[in-house]
């Protein structure tokens, strides 16, 4: 294979395979192999979206009543949101360190839980088993700043389109796992070998990826991408569909062969690897591509340069030197600017740099904060207790499992679709996101209703409605705090919004869900202390009503938010980031045209009167001053 100008006749034997490393380096070393590898971390990044199916293996071997497994599963949701060491982490260090710690936490805290429930070691107390499911939740985390948040960086003008796809696959690693988890340990399991493979194989991939994950500056040229995304979109939806696909005939099929589960499985690997066709797609037409020109803007640089130093030497004045000028300006800055705590409740436009205490501080955050607390909350309650709704109901085992994948192939269509369909109506009609969230929260009522009710076979349309409007609700905040705060501190902002996720799991999963499902079991006659287990619809009534209450509260605080930032979402929210590009592509490029110029006027034995004079008309052309 070979590339550009080594497309010549009579090249020498080794240019081929000179050619092709070449460019295999340069795929290696770009924005689309990055961004691959970032589907890779988040597509083996969501173990807490299946805690519904070795939570029973946790529950029996360990002996919780619901509430305590509950509380477990709260510290599960803490661990997993609660991102804001790894954020402040990001600010300060590359993000291969961030991916370093969260592949060592992954393989600490999901390989402590796995030997607690085997036996292996003593049984743990229940603040440690806390304490090591939130290490190993906390890892998401990790992953999530160290992956997502530089691809948004990499991509600001889709970051929509990047954070649907991204937590997207988020979403489908819960599947993912299940359809592996079958094929190597089968289906007879009770979950705890699920957990081996939750610790081992995030860590696994993290560290293989880490080299790949970097910010990387944007060019002029880099145009058209949005067609690309929706390469990668569209290779996700086959991948989602086949594991849908399989999760159908898997449950209808009663005895599913052992050899049919291993065909299932590297079928799965061939999907999940398919989009590096795409990144090589996209590499060859950058790696083929010719410069930008930018010998106007060079040219209009130097000759202002010339023209500072003929009018110091015209005025007999020697030309101030830089690092003068630099103590001055920052003598400027330093009595003009106030201090950061000044700054508080005096934030800039949306849309702008907020400070990280300016958009914590902000009336925009705390809206958005209590919307999230409402909405996430409540469907991750569902999320997490799919398992024993699904019991108290009556459904066997094998559905049980079907629903948790079912969730989890949901949550990915919610997270892709939120994303496209925001950015779509966006850019179309000006449709603020904010409204987007409203619409899906009024769309969870109707999910929670159903469990509320025990409507006959509606936890499998429960399943789907929680799982999407649970799924997209993240693309959603994420965007939202991007565009209204800015992205100089979205490493912090970013993982501060999930923190949201945690609060509202502990009030309506713990202090709720859980208290009221053991009262219930008591009364059937069950003992403090055992696995306490309750049957019927009555388990999760009374809760899911509240839920169901609680989610239409959050409806109504994320319209309070539509309403608050319309006029910002109507004006042009990307136009800075695409001026930012071109003037760095212009600076990048024009450095070579910039040395020719000067070689150019040394050679010529310096400017004369006349060249003076044709700088400084040059200079009132352009209106631009140093």
């Amino acid at each position: 294979m070979v590339f550009g100008g080594d497309r010549a006749m009579g090249a020498a034997p080794g240019a081929d395979a000179a050619s092709t490393m070449r460019f295999a380096l340069h795929v290696m070393r770009g924005r689309w192999f990055m961004f691959f590898a970032s589907i890779l971390i988040m597509a083996a990044a969501g173990g807490t979206y299946i805690f519904g199916i070795y939570s029973k293996a946790i529950k029996t071997s360990l002996g919780y009543d619901q509430q305590t497994l509950n509380t477990l599963s709260f510290f599960k949701d803490v661990g997993a949101n609660v991102g804001i060491l790894p954020g402040l982490i990001n600010e300060v260090t590359p993000p291969w360190v961030v991916l370093f710690c969260g592949a060592g936490m992954n393989l600490v805290g999901y390989l402590m839980i796995y030997l607690a429930i085997t036996g292996r070691t003593a049984q743990p107390p229940v603040w440690l088993m806390c304490l090591y499911i939130a290490i190993g939740a906390n890892s998401q985390s990790f992953a999530n700043t160290g992956s997502l948040v530089t691809a948004v960086k990499n991509f600001p003008e889709d970051r929509g389109v990047v954070l649907g796809l991204l937590k997207g696959f988020v979403g489908l690693s819960g599947a993912i796992f299940t359809q592996l988890y079958r094929a190597i340990y089968g289906t007879d399991n009770d979950g705890a070998d699920l957990v081996l493979l939750m610790a081992w194989l995030p860590a696994a991939i993290s560290l293989v990826f880490i080299p790949t994950i970097r910010i990387m500056p944007r060019n002029a040229a880099a145009r058209g991408e949005r067609k690309a995304f929706f390469l990668f979109l569209y290779a996700s939806i086959v991948l989602a569909a086949y594991l849908l696909v399989m999760n159908v005939v898997e449950l209808e099929v009663i005895h599913f062969p052992k050899p049919a589960y291993y065909v299932t499985a590297v079928v799965l690997l061939l999907l999940i690897f398919f989009p590096i066709v795409i990144v090589v797609k996209q590499e060859l037409k950058t790696y083929l591509a010719p410069p930008a020109p930018t010998a106007a803007t060079s040219a209009a640089i130097v000759t202002i340069t010339v023209d500072e130093k003929t009018r110091a030497s015209n005025n007999n004045v020697a030309p101030e030197s830089p690092d003068r000028r630099h103590q001055a300006i920052a003598a400027t800055e330093d009595n003009s600017s106030p201090s950061c705590f000044q700054d508080v409740f005096r934030p800039p436009a949306r849309g702008q740099d907020y400070t990280i205490l300016q958009a914590l501080f902000s009336v925009d955050m705390l809206v958005l904060f209590v919307a999230t607390i409402c909405g996430i909350g409540g469907t991750l309650t569902a999320v997490d207790n799919m398992g024993q709704i699904g019991q108290s109901l009556g459904y066997p085992q094998r559905s049980i499992s079907t629903f948790v994948s079912l969730v989890s192939i949901w949550n990915y269509a919610g997270r892709v679709v939120s994303g496209f369909a925001s950015e779509y109506v966006l850019a179309r009609y000006q449709v603020p996101r904010p409204l987007a969230l409203t619409v899906v929260l009024l769309l969870a009522c109707v999910g929670h209703a159903l469990i509320a009710f025990g409507v006959s076979n509606g936890l499998y349309a429960a399943s789907v409605i929680l799982g999407f409007c649970f799924g997209a609700q993240w693309p959603l905040l994420f965007a939202i705090i991007s565009e209204v705060f800015g992205l100089k501190y979205y490493s912090t902002l970013y993982n501060f919004g999930a923190v949201a996720s945690p609060v509202g799991s502990y009030i309506l999963n713990v202090r709720i869900a859980g208290r009221m499902y053991d009262r219930e079991a008591l009364r059937q006659g069950g003992r403090r202390g055992r696995d306490l287990t309750c049957i019927g619809v009555r388990c999760f009534r009374e809760s899911f009503l509240i839920i169901t209450g609680v989610t239409l509260l959050g409806a109504l605080v994320s319209l309070v938010l539509a309403w608050r930032t319309r006029n910002f979402y109507r004006g042009d929210l990307y136009g800075r980031f695409r001026e930012v590009g071109m003037a760095g592509a212009a600076a990048a490029g024009g450095a070579e045209d910039g040395r020719v110029h000067e070689a150019e006027a040394s050679s010529s034995g310096g400017a004369s009167d006349s060249d003076t004079k044709d700088t400084s008309s040059s200079e009132t052309v352009n209106g631009s001053k140093v």
